[in-house]
């Protein structure tokens, strides 16, 4: 049923807003596209009416469903957000009257602090690819420049050689909605990064490809590939955390923190567009000075 609606002319002229008007990324339109289809195929099974025509009260027994279904209230935040904007691009087009959606407040959500690992942890992951091998150099290079640069992990698959300047160690990220930024990077990651190059260019793995990083089979890398590899690495060094790409974003945020940089310095290095979503470190890293007074006073 899925399939037959995702050809719902309401739904593809909405998810063309997003991606040309609101230049938001692929990988953001599918979750709207995601959510709105799941929306639309429960209304079309429930009550055998599109989206179109649902009220008030549906949607709050939808909302009861999700919460029965057990989803997170995150989960069903953004669900019911998707929704939101959906039924507002309906509204400004006149394909609909009122906002079914309008008055339904968010399910309230703890606000959970991210995962982040010690400097020393960071370390030992980073030391973890074995670099005899052009897997081996990649990886190495990858996770380097990710810590060293707090890139989210579809931001480092999508760097090409147009994007990366080795003599100045900057590199220009495309974040979420198309938003440029430059990042600046250190001697290690630059280092590592210049030797996975040279090694792939000696192995002339499809040398036509733009993109940076690379499989053994020349075509560029993927989140998910990349997300296995770091799960390797934590198995390896038998890591008590779970590691993710994202751990090493937080870990990027967070040691900056610890060692003096403003929170407006690490909002515009992660590229986010307010600085509320940067405050979330603050408390790691006051929680940090915490625990390294209690451990380390002499009447702490």
């Amino acid at each position: 049923m899925k399939k037959y609606h995702e050809k719902d002319a309401d739904l593809v002229s909405f998810l063309d807003s997003l991606f040309i008007e609101k230049g938001l990324s692929k990988n953001t339109v599918s979750s709207y596209k995601s959510d709105i289809l799941d929306a639309l195929d429960w209304s079309m099974t429930k009550y055998k009416v599109s989206l179109k025509k649902i009220k008030n009260h549906e949607i709050e027994t939808y909302i009861k469903f999700l919460f029965d279904k057990n989803y997170k209230s995150s989960t069903v935040n953004r669900k019911i957000s998707s929704l939101k904007a959906f039924f507002l691009f309906l509204l400004k087009k006149g394909y609909i009257s009122e906002n079914p959606v309008g008055d339904i407040p968010s399910p309230k959500q703890e606000k959970r602090l991210p995962v982040s690992i010690s400097e020393d942890d960071v370390e030992i992951l980073l030391n973890a690819p074995i670099q005899d091998s052009f897997v081996g150099c990649r990886d190495k290079a990858m996770l380097e420049l990710l810590y060293a640069t707090g890139m989210r992990v579809s931001e480092l698959t999508n760097l090409k050689f147009s994007d990366i300047d080795l003599t100045r160690s900057i590199v220009k990220v495309l974040g979420k909605g198309s938003k440029e930024r430059l990042i600046p990077f250190g001697e290690s990651a630059n280092e590592y990064t210049k030797i996975y190059l040279e090694n792939r260019s000696q192995r002339g793995i499809n040398r036509s490809i733009q993109y940076i990083f690379i499989s053994t089979r020349g075509s560029k890398i993927t989140r998910e590939g990349f997300w296995h590899r770091i799960k390797l690495y934590s198995r390896n060094i038998n890591a008590t955390k779970n590691i993710s790409p994202h751990t090493l974003r937080h870990a990027f945020a967070t040691h900056l923190l610890n060692r003096g940089a403003d929170l407006r310095s690490v909002q515009l290095l992660l590229g986010h567009s307010d600085l509320s979503t940067t405050q979330i470190y603050t408390h790691i890293a006051k929680q940090r000075l915490s625990d390294a007074l209690k451990k380390h006073h002499p009447r702490g």
